[in-house]
């Protein structure tokens, strides 16, 4: 398959934030949650399907914290940008113990720890049945990793981008607050960027819209549910 010349059946993104990685601490790498990780995306490989994974890293810093606290943007921007390829170190460990190949690429050079993201280098990767996580942000400060997930998903041609979460999908409160919260099945971009939907970022929505990649939102830690995803079926909400 050539870059560009059609969205692949069997290619997605899968984003999950730093937090997974950390368990009940909410803080650091615990190696028995990365390696409950590993076993769910090992499922997904397992099935031929080609994964890009993009991993968050406030399990080890926020930079907004810091710039509240009066650091400048750019240099706290770089240090979680930093902090995602601590995690996808982590998590390729856990994945190459399961005996998943897994190739860390990254927005910016870390020579010594992982490859340089290059496109065509990222699709040949997947072709070879690699999984490859996707570390540093896009390089750039100001963008989040979930924007890092809809460019690199547009930018390899994935099918869908599945956000790996702590919660069910997403609702019309805060479930964790209000009992009756209303979970939505389905909700199209336009809805989601109105409703200021907290699961992504308006830059990351607008840019999943124009590129016509939708978005399935599901609970990491229930049974089975990136398979699903994958897989169609209904579970957790879809965007589109």
């Amino acid at each position: 398959m050539r870059v560009g010349s059609r969205i692949m059946d069997n290619r997605i993104i899968v984003k999950i934030g730093g937090e997974a990685l950390s368990g009940e601490g909410h803080i650091g790498i615990d190696p028995d949650e990365a390696r409950a990780i590993a076993l769910k995306i090992r499922e997904v490989h397992a099935l031929g399907i080609q994964i890009g994974l993009v991993i968050g890293g406030g399990n080890l810093f926020r930079g907004q914290a810091l710039v509240d606290a009066g650091m400048s943007e750019v240099p706290a921007h770089h240090m979680g940008m930093m902090a995602t390829i601590i995690n996808a170190l982590a998590l390729q460990d856990a994945l190459e113990r399961l005996d998943v190949p897994v190739r860390v690429m990254t927005g910016f050079e870390v020579r010594t720890m992982a490859e340089p993201y290059i496109v065509r280098r990222a699709v040949r990767h997947l072709e070879k049945g690699r999984l490859v996580i996707l570390a540093g942000g896009t390089g750039n400060p100001f963008f989040s990793t979930d924007t890092t997930a809809a460019l690199r998903g547009s930018e390899i041609q994935a099918r869908l981008i599945i956000k790996a979460t702590k919660v069910d999908g997403v609702y019309d409160q805060d479930p964790k607050l209000d009992r009756n919260a209303r979970a939505f099945r389905h909700l199209s971009f336009n809805d989601a960027i109105n409703r200021q939907i907290g699961v992504m970022d308006g830059t990351a929505l607008t840019m999943c819209r124009d590129g016509n990649l939708p978005i399935a939102v599901v609970n990491l830690w229930h049974a089975d549910s990136l398979l699903r995803a994958v897989r169609g079926e209904e579970v957790g909400t879809l965007i589109s």
